[in-house]
Order: C-alpha cells, then sequence, then structure tokens
C-alpha cells in the first residue's frame, strides 16, 4: 500500500517538458508511480484541477541562525520551497572555533553574531535568545541541525567565519599571512568534508559590519580567495558563491570570478542581478561577464531574481544607505549620536553632501525625493504616511532631504522608507523572462531569513508564477517551473530532487494555477525578544510535501519537520567546469 497517492492532478515534471495528468504514488519518501496508479493508499489528495510539481529549490537564504528558533523556515514551505541553501555571501555561523579546536572564543562568536545582526538584519536581542552559539565545528553546526528542520537544507561555509576565527581582530584590519591562509584552508577542508556544500564570500561594500568596518572577507586578496576556492575542488558535490562589488561590474571582477571558478572547478554564482526595462545595457553588460571569465576557465552565472528587490529602509539599521559615500562610518553610531548630528544643521548638510557626492549607480540611493514613507510613527507626519517624499516636501516649500530628516527625527530614526517599485510594467517583465531563459543565469535570490525588517523577496517563486504565467502568459508554466526546480538542482548537483519521476524524493507541491500568488505583506512580531519581520503568506498553494510527508495543508504550516540536512558529495553529484 502507498504512503500518499496524488490523484487526477496535471503533472509538470521539473524538466520543462509538457505537463501529463497522471496519479503520483509516494511510498517511504519516494516517488514510485507516475501514471495510473492503481494501488490504494493510506492517504488520497484530489488534484484535480490542479497542478502537482516538485518543491521549488531556492539556492540563496539566509536561515543559518532562524533554523534554531524557527524549524520551518517560515514562511518559504508557504511558498513551496522544500529546499533551500544557506550560509551564503560568505555569512555562515560556523565555525566558531580555530583549527586547535577547544572552547569557543566569547569574543569571536559575538563578532560573528554583532556583524550577522548588521549586515543581514537580524534583530541582535534574536540571535542572543534564539541562538545557543555553543558549537565550535562545522560538522557541529550541521549536526545540531539534523533532524529538527522541514525544508531540506544545505549550508555554504562562509569565508568571513573562517577569517574571523583564524585572525580575531584582524581579520577585517589587513591581508592574511601565508599560514593563515593555510589555517583558513584546513577549517575550509573539514567543514567540506563535514557535508558543507561549498565557499562563499563577499567583496561587495555593502557589507559592513556593526563598527563600520569591511566584513572581514573584504580584507582578502584575490591570492587567499583562490586558495580557498582551490579547496573546493578536492570534494564532490561542492559550488562557490560570490558577491564582488555593488552596481556594474569591471573586466577584472569578472576575470577574478572566472579565476575562482577555474580554481575550484566548480560553477560560482554571483548575486544579484535586477532586470528592468530600463537598465537593459546594465543587464548585457553583467550578462557578457560569463565570457570574460570563460576566457579564464571559469563558468560564471548571475543569479538573478524574479521581481522587484523592494527595499525598506532605516536610519537605525541603515543597511544600503551604508552604500554611499561615508555613510558606513555614519551608520555605525550609535543612535543618540545620529540624532544629534541630524538635528545639529551643519552636520546634517554634511550628511547629504557626503551622500550626493557618491559615484555610480549608487548615488541613485541618495535621491530622497524619490521615496515614499511607508511607516511612520508621529502625530505630526503620520498624515503623511503613504506619501512620496519629494511631492510633501513641494507641498511644503522645503527640500526633500530636511523634510526627510524631520520625519525621521520625529520618529526617533524608525521611519521606514521604501523604493519606488518601478519593476511591474510588462516591458520589465518581458525582459526579466529573456534573462530567465539565458544560459547565462539562474533564477533565486530570495535572501530569505535575511533583512527581515527591510524585503519580501521570500515570496519570488509564487511572484514568478502569478506575475509572468498566470497574469501575463510570458511563458508556459511548464518553462517557469523549470527555472524554479529542475534548473537549481542541476547546477548545485541535486541529483534526487527538482524533478518528478520514480525513485526520485517526494519533495512535491500541489497548486492552483489560476490563483497562485504571494499573498499580503505585513510586519509579525514572532521572533525570540518579540522583535518583528516583514512576512506573507501565499495564495493558491494547496499542499507542499517534504521527503513524501506533509508539511503545508491548504496555507497552513503542520507540525512536521521531515526535512533532510543536505551534504555535499552525499546528495549532490559534482557539477564540473571541465572535465
Amino acid at each position: 500500500m502507498l504512503d500518499i497517492k496524488i490523484i487526477g492532478g496535471t503533472v509538470i515534471d521539473g524538466t520543462g517538458a509538457a505537463s501529463t495528468r497522471a496519479d503520483v504514488g509516494v511510498t517511504d519518501g519516494r516517488i514510485v508511480a507516475v501514471g495510473d496508479v492503481p494501488d490504494d493508499a493510506r492517504r488520497v489528495i484530489d488534484a484535480t484541477d490542479l497542478v502537482v510539481a516538485p518543491g521549488f529549490i531556492d539556492l540563496h537564504t539566509h536561515y543559518d541562525a532562524q533554523a534554531f528558533w524557527d524549524g520551518t523556515l517560515s514562511p518559504s514551505p508557504l511558498h513551496g520551497v522544500t529546499t533551500v541553501m544557506a550560509g551564503n555571501c560568505g555569512f555562515s555561523i560556523a565555525p566558531l572555533t580555530g583549527v586547535d579546536g577547544g572552547e569557543v572564543r566569547a569574543d569571536d562568536a559575538d563578532y560573528l553574531m554583532r556583524m550577522l545582526a548588521r549586515v543581514e538584519g537580524m534583530p541582535l536581542e534574536s540571535l542572543q535568545q534564539g541562538v545557543p552559539w555553543n558549537w565550535g565545528t562545522s560538522a557541529e553546526y550541521f549536526d545540531m541541525l539534523d533532524g529538527t528542520l522541514m525544508p531540506n537544507a544545505g549550508f555554504m561555509v562562509g569565508h568571513s567565519a573562517l577569517r574571523r576565527v583564524v585572525m580575531h581582530d584582524d581579520a577585517s584590519e589587513r591581508a592574511a599571512t601565508a599560514d593563515e591562509i593555510a589555517q583558513m584552508a584546513t577549517l575550509l577542508r573539514r567543514g567540506l568534508a563535514a557535508g558543507g556544500m561549498g565557499f562563499t564570500s563577499t567583496w561587495s561594500t555593502s557589507h559592513n559590519d556593526h563598527r563600520g568596518r569591511p566584513v572581514p572577507s573584504r580584507a582578502a586578496t584575490k591570492d587567499e580567495l583562490l586558495a580557498l576556492c582551490s579547496v573546493v575542488s578536492e570534494f564532490p558535490g561542492t559550488q562557490l558563491e560570490f558577491i564582488p562589488a555593488v552596481g556594474q561590474f569591471s573586466d577584472d571582477t569578472f576575470r577574478l570570478m572566472g579565476a575562482m571558478s577555474a580554481a575550484a572547478n566548480r560553477p560560482l554564482n554571483w548575486n544579484l542581478l535586477q532586470v528592468y526595462a530600463q537598465n537593459w545595457d546594465l543587464v548585457q553588460h553583467q550578462l557578457a561577464g560569463f565570457d570574460i571569465a570563460a576566457a579564464e576557465g571559469g563558468r560564471v552565472l548571475a543569479l538573478t531574481l524574479p521581481d522587484t528587490f523592494r527595499l525598506r529602509l532605516n536610519f537605525t539599521s541603515g543597511f544600503i544607505l551604508d552604500i554611499l559615500h561615508g555613510w558606513d562610518t555614519l551608520m555605525a553610531l550609535p543612535v543618540d549620536e545620529k540624532i544629534r548630528q541630524l538635528r545639529d544643521p551643519v552636520t546634517r548638510a554634511e550628511w547629504n553632501r557626503l551622500a550626493q557626492s557618491t559615484e555610480g549607480t549608487q548615488r541613485a540611493i541618495a535621491n530622497w525625493a524619490g521615496y515614499w514613507v511607508l511607516e511612520t510613527f508621529s502625530d505630526e507626519w503620520k498624515p503623511y504616511e503613504g506619501r512620496i517624499i519629494g511631492e510633501i516636501a513641494r507641498e511644503l516649500g522645503r527640500e526633500a532631504w530636511d523634510v526627510l530628516v524631520d520625519i525621521v527625527l520625529a520618529d526617533g530614526l524608525r521611519t521606514v522608507i521604501a523604493n519606488q517599485d518601478r519593476g511591474q510594467d510588462d516591458a520589465t517583465w518581458s525582459r526579466r523572462v529573456e534573462v530567465w531563459r539565458d544560459h547565462r543565469a539562474v533564477v533565486g535570490a530570495s535572501d530569505a531569513g535575511a533583512h527581515l525588517d527591510m524585503i519580501d523577496s521570500f515570496a519570488y517563486s509564487t511572484t514568478l508564477l502569478a506575475r509572468a504565467v498566470r497574469e501575463r502568459e510570458l511563458l508556459p508554466m511548464e518553462e517557469a517551473v523549470h527555472y524554479l526546480t529542475g534548473a537549481p538542482a542541476a547546477l548545485y548537483g541535486l541529483h534526487e530532487r527538482g524533478r518528478i519521476a520514480v525513485g526520485l524524493c517526494a519533495d512535491l507541491q500541489v497548486f492552483d494555477p489560476s490563483t497562485i500568488g504571494p499573498g499580503p505583506v505585513a510586519m509579525k512580531f514572532d521572533l525570540p525578544g518579540g522583535a518583528g519581520r516583514v512576512y506573507g503568506e501565499a495564495i493558491g498553494v494547496h499542499h507542499v510535501m517534504v521527503n513524501g510527508v506533509p508539511c503545508v495543508e491548504q496555507g497552513e504550516l503542520l507540525s512536521a519537520r521531515p526535512g533532510k540536512l543536505l551534504r555535499s558529495g552525499a546528495d549532490t553529484h559534482t557539477v564540473l567546469v571541465r572535465e
């Protein structure tokens, strides 16, 4: 007898092939039959008029800490996600001890915790109260989470953690010695041997720690990066992920990523390619880096978010704002000092002068008139909530910067401003489909688990299906599902997931193609310490199963925790750049 039989559904198998009307049988966590399935089952799910598809695979999350207080890794499973990859951008939270082991140094654990709070927007009180910080090695970290999660999860080994536990306070200050690089390589080797999914790092100027200094990996030399990438080549089923810069990349940046990929003999995906009709020239420039990297012997893919990267910004955390010239130091100041400087007309003007002196595309961050006031907390400015700052300034006969600062001061820096979503026009969605179809890009970049007060990109999968397939009919559902399932599985060598076929793991979902989409987004105050996060459920996702176990029913998370802690080599095969 089967455990579960899904009957009458339209099966989309994740390969991009045409859909078929078929039943799906599941036993012991595996798909055992697809087609006419006469066998009886302990449970039958009627999927008439619904789609049966593989669970979605999210290659870029930051669930490393949330995994301890929320084993569901919500809200991802609500959006059909059954497999996630974490530890990206160099920001894993293991290892916590160096090559000699021993006790965890409190200052190193504290640094990584505060760095994560700053650079990935996780409330510090939640990290302090919800995470034990008592593992030493990457292997111990993996073992602590194994068997506790709803979706399957793989964890990368991050560069900043390696640097910190080897170099301590010097990690953000200088180049590593040969001996220190050798120690990092040893720790990386141990992490990959324990099942780490690969190596991640960042050189992005947007990544600064809680002191306003660059995160540790930004102090690494090219030689250090290449030495660590070469370690990856020793372990089967591994990957590379990297954030090299902000804005338009130089040819040298593409050559660096090509050399990193060649050293590891593994694909490298970089984060993040945003696509709009208005920035098509930039998109083409970034994709062309594939060929520059190929000349170095590498395979370098752009990770592209299939939606607008909507930002909710504030002057308390200051993330993204700290990309502006000189603002990395300003955003690291205590709240009281920020308020004092913004009240003073001289220093207030100096802040704006620094912001406007920013060069390149990042200067657009300082277009204060273009933001809208998403949330304000003062009676004086509450009537202006939901309006564009430039419009408010014109109405009051003042400069946009001064109006913004007055609102921010009245709120004690808690004001939430948001960029205008200029990415919902038909031309932009058509361009996005072109990029998904390009061999130089892969769909992903949710950042789920990070920037909890700032972004809603955790819903990228249901958004893609709703906006591009259901509403605009820009591509068939079969093709769209492939970009969310079979394609990321193939890139990461997840040979038992991302497709519906006999013998594969039963990571499955059942959704309504006529209604699927992201639900409303609001703040939810359910984190340790009472902190809040941007949260949104899905519409039209009826059932989600992980390894054959029901996890989501009619939009509700169940109690099951059947997710597998994925380990490189065991759960992945090697995807080579060259044979």
